[in-house]
């Protein structure tokens, strides 16, 4: 089975987050599209097949260790392998809890694709939770941010979002591995979103995905949109637009820009640039 290897949210044709994508008449079976993102070892492959004569195409996720409702970089990948496909243009696709597009355009480095996101929501993280995640970072109360309070974010998947004052506790993100996958398999999380704000715009992150039996994350599309919309429930509007640079600081870079309209739960149009991996 052929297995295209696209590096989402690229920058400057280097960096951003790898992907497995599989184009196919038809899924194979759960167990081999498991053991194929095992064997790829990327954070998600992503699946896709016609979807009957609809014109749309059934996309399912898989990371390591487990299926994921939605992953915004396979997806941003997936764009570029359909462009390839089937030419630049807009493509709808089915998962398995929402319906989405991704629009995909040719660049001078490969392609370029944007998304739009499923619907969008934020709450209050509860204290129980922001304790255990601070204790599993090892951070302290007063080193968030409180302009950005701790929240349980949704953009097609549940993330916990922590926003620190200072850029060099960012830079210093650590955990145990198990401890995290324990902490996000008990509260149902993707990935802990570890924000500082560089501006009103521009944003440093850092994705902890040990749901998914990956450290971190180089470039998390379903955050980016969750966390757009999470700052739009907050009143951030700053012209609906911002730039979120991740990956950075695990030799990544990679730069994902988030637009939002002002309707409160709307799609998020989540882009960014490909390349693909040799």
């Amino acid at each position: 089975m052929n297995v295209q290897r696209i590096a989402a949210f690229a920058d400057g044709g280097r960096g951003g987050n790898p992907a497995g994508i599989v184009l196919a008449e038809r899924f194979p079976a759960e167990a081999d599209m498991r053991r194929i993102a095992a064997e790829v070892g990327y954070s998600e492959t992503a699946f896709a097949v016609p979807d009957g004569d609809t014109g749309k195409w059934r996309v399912r996720y898989f990371s390591p260790e487990s299926e994921v409702p939605f992953c915004g970089h396979a997806t941003i990948a997936l764009g570029a392998a359909l462009a390839r496909h089937a030419g630049p243009g807009q493509f709808t696709l089915q998962l398995n809890d929402a319906g989405i597009t991704v629009e995909a355009s040719a660049s001078g480095e490969g392609y370029s694709s944007a998304l739009q996101s499923p619907p969008t929501r934020s709450a209050a993280a509860r204290t129980e939770l922001v304790d255990k995640a601070l204790a599993l970072f090892g951070y302290r109360p007063d080193q968030l941010d409180p302009a950005l309070p701790p929240a349980k974010i949704h953009g097609g998947a549940d993330h916990l979002v922590l926003a620190l004052k200072h850029r060099s506790d960012l830079a210093a993100m650590s955990y145990d591995l198990d401890a995290g996958r324990a902490l996000m398999r008990d509260h149902g999380l993707v990935t802990i979103m570890l924000v500082h704000a560089r501006g009103t715009t521009e944003f440093d992150v850092r994705n902890a995905f040990a749901s998914g039996g990956v450290l971190e994350d180089p470039a998390t599309g379903a955050a980016a949109a969750a966390f757009a919309g999470y700052l739009r429930d907050l009143g951030w509007a700053h012209g609906n637009r911002i730039h979120i640079i991740q990956g950075e600081d695990m030799g990544a870079r990679s730069v994902i820009e988030a637009r939002f309209e002002d309707e409160p739960g709307s799609s998020i149009r989540v882009s960014g640039a490909t390349r693909d991996i040799a």
